[in-house]
């Protein structure tokens, strides 16, 4: 790949790749470095992507896979409270609420979704990539995918409101298990 089509590129997909490096890493100094990473990783292996139509999908997947790795790192460091929150109920006077949010709020609330939630809620609904392509992008069949929005937007409205968000306690199923149709 040359400089010109690298340049065009980075043109064309930085500001998606910052978005959603900064609504899974929650500051701008940790998006910024996820997505110079995930450009510098696309710099050196980039060239073995036999369709370049499938760029887009293979740098939200690098970028996540980074963002995963780094979290590994600082999970073994940090330990997480688990505790389990309680159900809450909404209206439809949350849902008018929600509508008149300004963005900077949306994605404020948006980074106190659980990571799970948070990658698809980002891909589907600010980067507008189908159920699919985040599929493919966080390796997980097509039904985690649908399921972690559902999940993930009941934890959004939760957050937006102040509200305890719904946790549900379900195990994601391992790579290999398929769901049934």
């Amino acid at each position: 790949m040359g400089k010109d089509a690298f340049t065009s590129l980075v043109d064309l997909h930085y500001a998606g790749l910052y978005r959603f490096a900064f609504s899974l890493a929650g500051n701008k100094a940790d998006a910024c470095d996820l997505t110079q990473e995930t450009f510098y990783i696309w710099a050196k292996k980039g060239h073995t992507l036999r369709e370049v139509q499938k760029a887009k999908t293979w740098l939200f997947t690098t970028l996540y896979r980074e963002f995963l790795r780094g979290r590994r790192r600082l999970v073994r460091e940090t330990p997480i409270d688990t505790t389990p929150e309680f159900e809450a109920e909404y209206s439809a006077a949350d849902v008018d609420q929600v509508r008149r949010l300004d963005a900077g709020a949306v994605i404020e609330a948006l980074s106190r979704v659980d990571e799970h939630y948070r990658a698809p809620l980002t891909l589907f609904y600010l980067e507008e990539l189908s159920y699919q392509e985040i599929a493919t992008a966080l390796d997980v069949p097509p039904g985690t995918v649908m399921s972690r929005l559902a999940r993930g937007k009941a934890q959004l409205r939760a957050a937006i409101t102040g509200r305890a968000a719904v946790q549900v306690v379900v195990p994601f199923p391992s790579q290999n298990t398929r769901q049934a149709p």
